[in-house]
């Protein structure tokens, strides 16, 4: 895989005073389901790793298989097989059932444990005298649903998370369809999960994502799988991700016919807008959330066409006042000029 070091140029800016203290530089791409070019902002042919941005399509096989309805699945097994979580008691029981459906346990799951993301859930655990687990991994919904699917179609559990394992087959079988993009194991890298992750260009990201929003350019049956977990995860918007974090609070905004926002590590986002056949994908250069965040405001607050609160709150979040210890406002974060301007010129 090579790699462009030519820099990207500045998404978002932090002010404090009259100074601009930090600077983030990145690129992304807005695409329409044939993947004519709506706003393309830095080097957007550059392949990154999405890591979890992509979970919804790494779970389209549970549902494309039958496997979730076989194993009565509703909106919540789904959107947490989607999610990235904060690890809170519902979270953990959700995924302990899908194991139990299949016989399963939490042994079973490759995705490792960590601390609840949840700082109340956090120590909640560690005030009862408790330990993290796999369960808690924010990853075990993903984990869960394709162990789900080994079991449904036949296949061994054991090495699930294996690129040579048939579920990642189908997995990467799915990634091409909707993004372009055929991974092959010189531009696979290994998620913190343990699971593969497939270096793709934010350009064929967005339309995977646009694919996403409309079904455009998939056989009936993905676009299918794929609007039923586009449908549970704006169901249940605090299983995606957690109550306080950006993804579930702009689910919650927009409700259950809005877009879909799912973040990944290193700063990457990636939005699937339906009304407007839209997808967008987006990556911070230096792997933080501050200038993602910022960049996928705005990208909403461009294309989702936001009125009432949710444009109030979406403008918050595009220019967010800092302030000191005492609550006064002492600088902001907000895109950069340059980007304004390429939103700009879209008008």
């Amino acid at each position: 895989m090579t790699v462009d070091d030519s820099e990207n140029p500045v998404i978002a800016e932090a002010w404090r005073g009259p100074l601009i203290e930090s600077r983030h530089r990145g690129a992304l791409a807005a695409v329409d389901s044939r993947g004519n070019p709506l706003l393309l902002f830095g080097n957007v042919d550059q392949p990154i790793y999405p890591r979890s941005a992509i979970k919804l399509l790494q779970a389209v096989p549970l549902v494309e298989t039958g496997a979730a309805e076989a194993l009565g699945f509703g909106d919540e097994e789904l959107a947490l097989a989607c999610a990235s979580h904060s690890g809170t008691p519902r979270h953990v029981e959700i995924a302990r059932r899908m194991l139990d459906r299949v016989g399963l346990g939490e042994s079973d799951l490759a995705c490792g444990g960590h601390w609840p993301l949840s700082d109340t859930a956090a120590r909640a655990l560690a005030a009862a005298g408790g330990k993290p687990g796999r369960l808690h991994d924010n990853c075990s919904g993903k984990h869960a649903g394709m162990l789900c699917l080994a079991c449904h179609l036949g296949e061994p559990t054991a090495g699930y998370e294996a690129y040579g394992h048939p579920v990642q087959a189908r997995i990467r079988e799915v990634v091409a369809g909707f993004t372009g993009v055929t991974p092959t194991p010189e531009t696979t890298g290994t998620d913190g999960c343990s699971l593969p992750n497939y270096a793709i260009p934010l350009r064929a990201l967005a339309l995977g994502f646009a694919r996403l929003a409309t079904g455009e350019g998939l056989p009936p049956a993905r676009a299918g799988a794929a609007r039923r977990l586009l449908d549970a995860c704006r169901h249940e918007p605090e299983l995606v991700a957690g109550r306080g974090r950006l993804d579930t609070e702009i689910l919650k905004l927009f409700g259950s016919d809005g877009p879909y926002l799912k973040g990944g590590a290193e700063g990457v986002h990636c939005i699937a807008i339906p009304a407007a056949g839209i997808g967008i994908a987006i990556k911070a250069d230096d792997g933080g959330n501050r200038a993602s965040d910022i960049a996928a405001a705005l990208m909403l607050a461009t294309f989702a066409r936001p009125d009432g609160e949710a444009a109030a709150a979406l403008a918050d979040r595009v220019e967010r006042t800092e302030r000191d210890r005492n609550g006064r406002p002492v600088g902001m974060t907000r895109p950069s000029d340059a980007l304004r301007a390429a939103v700009r010129a879209l008008a």
